[in-house]
Order: C-alpha cells, then structure tokens, then sequence
C-alpha cells in the first residue's frame, strides 16, 4: 500500500478509536444529532447557551459537523444563531462555519473518492447531484447554492469528485449561500411582522434574480456551442 492509503486507514482508524473508545464524546455527538434532527430552534439555542462563552464556538463547530453528518438540517443552527447572536453577527457566523463544513466535505470526498461519499450521503443523491453537475457544466456549483431544495452537503461532496478545482468550489460556494444565509439570519433574528416578511421578500428576489441570470447565461452559452459545432460541420 502507498503512503495514501495509510493516511487514509489511519485516519479512519483515529476517528474510530476516538468515537468509540471516549464515552463522552460519543454521548455528545448522539445529543447533538438528537437536537439537530428534532428541527427544534428553542432546544438548539438552549444547547448552544449551555457553554457560555464558548457558545459562538461551539455552534460554529456544530454547523460543520452538520456538513459532515448530512442531511441533517442546518436551518436549525442558522436561525438559533440569529436569535442568539443578533443577525448580523449570527450570518457572518452561520456563513463563515458553512463554508469550512463545505470546504471539508469537498476534501473528504477528493481525498477518499466515491466509495466513501456514497456511504456518507447515498450513492442516489450523488447521482442527482452528477446529473445536475452534467447539465449546468461550470455554472452548476453557483445555482446549486443558490436553490433551497438543492443538498448544500451533497453538492459540497460531489464537487469533490469532480475536477473542479478548490478555489473555483470555494468562491461559487460562498456568493450562492451568502442570500440563503442572509434569509435565514433576518428571518430568524428579532424582528417582526411586516419588517421581517418584507426583507424576506427583497433578498429572495434578489436571490431568485441572480439565479435567472445565471440560467440564461448557461443557455447562452449552450446556443454559441451549438452554433460552433455547426460552423465546425459544416466545413
């Protein structure tokens, strides 16, 4: 075996012996996954608050362990956030820790290969992903993100079996979930009745706005392939 596939096993092994040998922290792990599959806000804020000081720290490690443990809800993270922290505050958070949960999910899935993403999110929602990866070519990452009913953590896995490069994932991550994040946090922070469903409506146009243009772009650029292809036979 190469150096690769040792790193890999060990790994594999560490994660093992830590899971099943700590008793704590496999008792805190369930909890957690108990918590988040609940969809419970008030419960996620009164666990988030249980470690005082450490509370922002800690929800900034629970939404990249909800990356990691797919498909667990991360709404439920993000609007507890928002309460907790204010929504300004409580975005930059629910963002900043996305993308980290995004980035290691996209280097799990290039370091270990298909095998183990089908483990991790089911080789059917990895084949929905590809299909969707195949028809929106380069653009597909930006409009995944940008579509609520779209798996964040499916596509963050899938994109790590692609050739897509690290920085390319990384960017198209981070503009197409800023909206989503956006929503959430105001939706979930402190204001109320007409406010809240007003700035709702404003950054869900400008998220469904974006997505237009995109989607006529990547037509546009289906047409002027086609067009190509035909100048191209016909010489």
């Amino acid at each position: 075996m190469n150096k690769k596939t040792w790193i890999k096993i060990g790994i594999f092994v560490l994660l093992a012996a830590l899971y099943f040998g700590v008793e704590p922290l496999q008792t805190a792990i369930k909890r957690v996954v108990f918590i988040i599959s609940m969809v419970d806000i008030t419960a996620m804020k009164s666990y988030i608050l249980s470690f005082g000081i450490w509370a922002p720290v800690v929800s900034f490690f629970l939404m990249v362990f909800q990356s990691l443990a797919a498909p667990l809800p991360a709404f439920v993270i993000t609007f507890a956030n928002a309460a907790l922290f204010g929504w300004v505050k409580g975005a930059i958070l629910s963002w900043s820790s996305a993308m980290a949960g995004a980035a290691l999910c996209f280097w799990i899935a290039n370091f270990y290969g298909r095998s183990v993403v089908e483990r991790l999110v089911s080789a059917y929602a990895l084949k929905k992903i590809d299909r969707f990866f195949a028809r929106y070519g380069k653009y597909a990452i930006l409009m995944a993100r940008l579509l609520p009913f779209v798996s964040f953590d499916a596509v963050s896995y899938a994109a790590g079996l692609t050739s897509i490069g690290f920085w390319e994932f990384f960017w198209a991550t981070g503009l197409g979930q800023l909206p989503a994040t956006l929503i959430y946090s105001y939706v979930g922070g402190l204001l109320v009745g007409g406010t809240k469903m007003f700035v709702f409506g404003v950054l869900s146009v400008i998220s469904l706005t974006i997505l237009a243009f995109i989607i006529k772009k990547v037509l546009q650029d289906k047409d002027e392939d086609l067009t190509n292809m035909e100048v191209g036979g016909g010489k």
